[in-house]
C-alpha cells in the first residue's frame, strides 16, 4: 500500500496544472473541469478535512436510515437487534476516514459489517460505502489485488441469498456484482487518466530541460563563433598596427619619410579594422536576414590584400597558389583566409624582426591544402593542444566544421621557425 500524501487528491491525481482550452469548447465542460479542478486543489490544501466531510455525510445519511427506520423497508429480518444494526452501520461508515491511507484494513472490516449484514437479514443500505472503498482500491492497489477484493466481495451477498432467499438468484447477487464493477471499471479509468497525465507532465518537464539545454549550448556556440570572429577582426589589425608602430618609431629618426608611411598604413589598418568591427556589431544588434548579410565574411580574393598588409608592417611574405579557387564554398575560403591570417599574425608577433613567411594554397581533386611558414626565431609558440590562446584554438574550431586537418608547431634547427599546415577534403556531393 502506498501511503497518501497531501500532494493527492481524493482520486490519487498529483495535482497536473490546469490546461489551456481549446476554442471550440463548450462551456458547460469547463465549468464541470474548473470544479473539479477546485475540488482537486481543496483536497491537495485540506485533505483531511475533506476526508471529514466526505465521512461525516455518509455516517450522516446511515444514521438517518437507522433513527428512521427506513431499512425495515427492504429487510429480510426485521427482527434484527437494535445494537447490532447500529454497530454494522458504524463499521459501514466511520472507517471512510482511512479509505485512502489504508483501504485494505477498510476493506476487510467493512467485509465482516457485510457478512454480518447479510447473515442477519438486516440489508443495510450503507454497505453500499463498500463501493467507495473498492473506487479506491481500483486507484492505487495492483490490478491482482484489484481482482481478489472483487471475488470476496460478492460472497456475502450470495450468503444472503442462502440464508435469507427472496426473489431469484439474480436479483440479489447480480446487481451487486454489476455496481461493483462499474465502480471497478471507473477506478481504473481515473487510474489510466491520471498516469496519463503524470507521463505527459512530466515529458513536458524533459522537454523543457531539453530546450534550456539546446538554448544555452547555442548560446556557448554562439559566443565561441563571436570571440572566434573578433579574435581574427581584431587580434590580426592590431598586431599589425603594433607592429607598423614599433618600425615607425625605431625610424622615426634616421628616415622620416619612413616613419610617415608607417603612420599611413596604421591609419589604413585602423579603418579597415572598425569598418569590419562595426558590421559585426551590426549583425549583432539586429535579427533581420539583411543584416547577417552585413557580416564580414573574407574570400580568397581578398587573400591578397591580407598579404599586402602583412608586408606593409614589416614582414616579408611570399605567396604561391596552386590551381582555381572558384568551385570552393564560401564557408570553407572563409576558414581559409581565417587561417592564413592567424598564421601571418603569430608571425608578426613571435617570429622576431627578422623573420620571412612563405604561404602556399593548393586546390585539387581531393579539396584544399594551406601552408604557412616562417623562419621567426622570436619567442616560444604553443601547439594547438597545449595552447590557451583563441588564436590557435579558433583554427581547430574551423578547421573541424568541415573535417579537415590541421597540423602546427615548429621546424628543427636549423633553419627553424613555425609550421602550420590546413587540409581540408572536398566537400561531399549532396
Amino acid at each position: 500500500m502506498t501511503p497518501r500524501t497531501s500532494e493527492q487528491d481524493d482520486t490519487g491525481h498529483q495535482g497536473a496544472p490546469d490546461h489551456d482550452w481549446p476554442a471550440g469548447a463548450q462551456p458547460l465542460t469547463r465549468y464541470v473541469e474548473r470544479g473539479v479542478q477546485w475540488v482537486r486543489a481543496f483536497d491537495r490544501r485540506r485533505p483531511l478535512v475533506w476526508d471529514l466531510l466526505l465521512t461525516g455525510f455518509f455516517v450522516f445519511a446511515a444514521f438517518i436510515d437507522v433513527v428512521g427506520g427506513g431499512w425495515h423497508h427492504i429487510a429480510a429480518n426485521k427482527d434484527t437487534p437494535l445494537w447490532l444494526v447500529w454497530a454494522m452501520t458504524t463499521a459501514f461508515t466511520v472507517p471512510l476516514l482511512w479509505r485512502r491511507r489504508h483501504p485494505l484494513a477498510v476493506y476487510a472490516v467493512m467485509t465482516l459489517a457485510a457478512l454480518l449484514n447479510t447473515w442477519s437479514g438486516a440489508i443495510l443500505q450503507a454497505a453500499l460505502t463498500q463501493l467507495v472503498v473498492v473506487f479506491n482500491i481500483a486507484m492505487r492497489l495492483p490490478a491482482r489485488i484489484l481482482a481478489w477484493t472483487y471475488g470476496l466481495i460478492v460472497v456475502p451477498p450470495v450468503i444472503g441469498h442462502l440464508r435469507h432467499p427472496q426473489g431469484s438468484w439474480d436479483q440479489q447477487v447480480v446487481p451487486t456484482m454489476m455496481s461493483l464493477a462499474i465502480v471497478a471499471l471507473m477506478g481504473i479509468a481515473f487510474r489510466t487518466r491520471q498516469e496519463y497525465l503524470a507521463s505527459l507532465v512530466q515529458r513536458a518537464k524533459q522537454l523543457e530541460v531539453e530546450r534550456d539545454q539546446q538554448a544555452r549550448l547555442a548560446t556557448h556556440a554562439e559566443r565561441t563563433r563571436i570571440a572566434r570572429e573578433m579574435h581574427d577582426i581584431i587580434g590580426h589589425n592590431l598586431s599589425v598596427i603594433t607592429t607598423l608602430a614599433d618600425g615607425g618609431s625605431y625610424a622615426a629618426a634616421k628616415s622620416p619619410e619612413r616613419a610617415a608611411q608607417a603612420l599611413t598604413a596604421i591609419g589604413t589598418t585602423s579603418r579597415q579594422a572598425l569598418t569590419e568591427l562595426r558590421r559585426l556589431l551590426d549583425v549583432l544588434r539586429e535579427e533581420t536576414p539583411e543584416a547577417a548579410a552585413l557580416a564580414p565574411q573574407p574570400a580568397l580574393t581578398d587573400l591578397d590584400q591580407l598579404i599586402d598588409g602583412v608586408r606593409a608592417a614589416g614582414l616579408p611574405v611570399r605567396s604561391t597558389v596552386l590551381g582555381r579557387a572558384d568551385s570552393l564554398p564560401a564557408g570553407r575560403q572563409l576558414t581559409v583566409y581565417r587561417v592564413v591570417q592567424e598564421a601571418l599574425t603569430n608571425t608578426l608577433k613571435h617570429g622576431g624582426p627578422e623573420a620571412t613567411a612563405y604561404v602556399e594554397v593548393a586546390y585539387g581533386d581531393d579539396g584544399v591544402r594551406v601552408t604557412v611558414t616562417d623562419t621567426g626565431v622570436g619567442g616560444p609558440r604553443q601547439p594547438i593542444a597545449e595552447s590557451g590562446g583563441r588564436g590557435l584554438s579558433g583554427m581547430r574550431e574551423r578547421t573541424a566544421l568541415y573535417d579537415g586537418t590541421l597540423e602546427a608547431g615548429p621546424l628543427p634547427h636549423p633553419p627553424g621557425g613555425w609550421h602550420v599546415e590546413l587540409r581540408l577534403p572536398e566537400e561531399p556531393a549532396p
